[in-house]
């Protein structure tokens, strides 16, 4: 059997430079709050609390005062900026970049449509830390689409602005960005022309993934697709394993594999999400090699 880890797998930039943040702020021993799960990696996140990381909700921060809070790599609204100061709050700010430039465009947008009565439209998960930070610069007007029905939100015969969650896949956002197109155009008969822009804002370190995972995957006879389950980033890319290769496999770590998927000739790759840690593909790799002679075809 050969097992093969993908080098392009693992942290992108954002994650990397969160956890690495996170991790400096905890070797001076004093308490580090983190607004949400640092990383969508329950493994990952346990490491962390384990060195004394204190993960609270959204609901909790009101409650906190005179502490240091750590802020992930999703961003956050303008609202918790403004109740850090007024709680007396450090915030450690490890935003990814790739978002803070996207939440200032998304803000830019929206002042730029007020006189036109447009409307601001983000390609993303309802509820996910970057969507509420990208919404919050909208005060929370903006419409947030990701099933098909969720395009009955918007009004067609007034601008749009179309952005994306940077984590979504490309196919999807511009599968979106058709269909607006075609509800525009079924709403256009007797109606002034609509204006309509469509701003691919997909992390190019997570769209990129896309075509590297499609040619990994028809490399090895098994794929074994490591990730925590809430990350959408994690599930966007494993559908792409699995449309190349019908035997790819999503685990949260090695306690979820079934020796029954492999047999002893196989080549299996191991990849991951953006959030996935290269320690936890090395330690289920490293399970798959030591119980490779209890494999049965």
């Amino acid at each position: 059997m050969r097992i093969e880890i993908d080098s392009n797998s693992g942290y992108c930039f954002g994650v990397e430079f969160a956890i690495q943040m996170a991790e400096d702020e905890l070797l001076d021993g004093e308490v580090l709050y983190c607004l949400g799960d640092i990383v969508h990696n329950d493994m990952e996140v346990k490491r962390l609390t384990d060195q004394g990381l204190v993960v609270i909700s959204r609901e909790e921060l009101p409650d906190l005062k005179n502490s240091r809070v750590l802020i992930r790599a999703h961003g956050e609204p303008p609202e918790t900026y403004k109740l850090a100061m007024e709680n007396n709050l450090e915030l450690i700010d490890a935003s990814c970049p790739v978002v803070l430039k996207l939440q200032n465009r998304v803000k830019h947008a929206f002042d730029k449509i007020q006189d036109q009565k447009g409307q601001i439209v983000i390609y993303g998960k309802q509820g996910h830390a970057e969507v509420i930070g990208l919404t919050g610069q909208t005060k929370q007007e903006a419409i947030v689409v990701m099933e098909d029905q969720d395009l009955d939100k918007i009004d067609y015969t007034r601008p749009i602005t179309l952005f994306s969650q940077t984590t979504k896949s490309t196919k999807g956002f511009y599968r979106i960005k058709e269909l607006i197109q075609q509800r525009i155009a079924e709403a256009k008969e007797n109606q002034n022309e609509v204006e309509f822009k469509a701003n691919d804002s997909i992390c190019r370190q997570v769209s990129n993934r896309e075509p590297q995972l499609k040619q990994f995957s028809t490399l090895h006879d098994v794929i074994i697709f490591v990730s925590g389950k809430k990350s959408s980033n994690g599930k966007a890319l494993y559908s792409v394993c699995k449309e190349q290769n019908v035997r790819s496999y999503f685990i949260e770590n090695e306690q979820d594999l079934d020796l029954s998927w492999f047999n002893p000739e196989d080549s299996v790759g191991i990849c991951g999400a953006t959030s996935t840690p290269m320690w936890l593909m090395r330690q289920v790799a490293d399970f798959i090699e030591f119980n490779h002679t209890q494999l049965v075809s």
